[in-house]
């Protein structure tokens, strides 16, 4: 009896699994390193019917048709623009080329994913934010994955109950050659905050080296502090948040480890715990598995990769514009991003 319960769980769930299938076919725009290591592998384990892949080589085109004989490779937009059959297109491409790219697909009506940063400045975002309302694209949505990572998902939820007292957060990562760290790396963490505490005001703003950043951030609720660094080491890069409430501690850790550490009570203002010896006490509220190798134990899923992905093609599919990183709901972290620029020019 309980095997026959077991296989029919099993069958049970490779069957809904299988029948998860995707109306429409959509198209991509860039093939770089992040693509294929983040973005490619969740379409295919999704079953994202590709139609065509958009590059800016001849050469790229056409090792893609030799890889992926099922899609067409091409160099220009126009084609997939102008295919009806499509209704979203993902973009990840170079940040310099996003909001020109961007800014064609939205013209065009479709549907548009496209990775961070999407523009370079508060005003292309306006531009953007425009651009959809005009011509009524259905989804616009920015590849800001951490608001989709489960640990940040569970944090925000209890945060709401919390009374909040202040935070620290530490994103550090060796150099960075290759691109703007402000708006390439550090809007990950300052769209987190933005996500979790609302709108900052920018009380303290310190370069302490060419691309690291010592800022102090004063939000409805709480006042935190980030360090936001290149100076360190990629192989021992760092990402992590430490949350101080009224009832405890809450700490965030590379996505996969989130605890909760409740405070000892106090007396007439006195620590009971200096008093009376107490066992310090930790609640692991997210955690991954390193043993089993299933799709919640994957980074891709822990990082937020593969549910945003999935909000994407869910909101395409039922034609509305209802996700975490709609292009209008990141405005605030541009906001606090051209801030940081600004008074870092004043200050040089």
């Amino acid at each position: 009896m309980i095997q026959q319960l077991i296989d029919r769980y099993k069958r049970y769930r490779t069957e809904r699994f299988l029948a998860q299938t995707n109306q429409y076919p959509y198209a991509f725009v860039g093939m770089g390193q992040h693509s294929l290591t983040n973005l490619y592998p969740v379409l295919h384990y999704l079953g994202v019917p590709l139609k065509y892949i958009c590059v800016t080589s001849e050469r790229k085109a056409r090792l893609i048709e030799r890889k992926f004989p099922h899609v067409k490779a091409m160099t220009s937009l126009d084609t997939i623009l102008k295919d009806d059959e499509v209704k979203g297109i993902f973009v990840s491409a170079s940040p310099s080329a996003h909001f020109t790219i961007a800014s064609q697909i939205l013209k065009s009506g479709k549907s548009l994913f496209i990775e961070k940063p999407p523009c370079q400045t508060l005003r292309e975002l306006d531009a953007l934010i425009d651009l959809q309302r005009l011509y009524g694209s259905p989804v616009a949505m920015v590849g800001l994955q951490k608001r989709y990572a489960p640990a940040v998902q569970i944090l925000q939820k209890r945060l709401r109950k919390e009374h909040l007292i202040n935070y620290d957060l530490n994103y550090l990562t060796g150099a960075y050659p290759e691109g703007n760290a402000l708006f390439d790396l550090y809007i990950h963490p300052l769209d987190l905050v933005c996500f979790l505490f609302g709108k900052p005001e920018i009380l303290v703003c310190q370069q302490v080296a060419q691309t690291s950043y010592i800022l102090m951030l004063r939000h409805p609720h709480i006042v935190g502090t980030l360090e936001l660094s290149t100076s360190y080491s990629w192989t021992s890069a760092e990402e992590s948040l430490k949350v101080c409430t009224s009832k405890g501690i809450y700490r965030l850790s590379q996505m996969e480890l989130l605890t909760f550490e409740p405070k000892h009570s106090s007396i007439l203002g006195l620590p009971y715990e200096k008093v009376h010896k107490h066992n310090k006490t930790i609640d692991y509220l997210y955690a991954r598995n390193n043993f089993t190798p299933t799709l919640p134990h994957n980074q891709i899923y822990l990082q937020g990769y593969y549910s945003e992905i999935q909000s994407f093609i869910t909101a395409v599919g039922h034609g509305h514009s209802s996700t975490l990183t709609d292009i209008t709901t990141i405005k605030p972290t541009y906001e606090v991003l051209m801030r940081i620029e600004r008074l870092l020019t004043e200050s040089s």
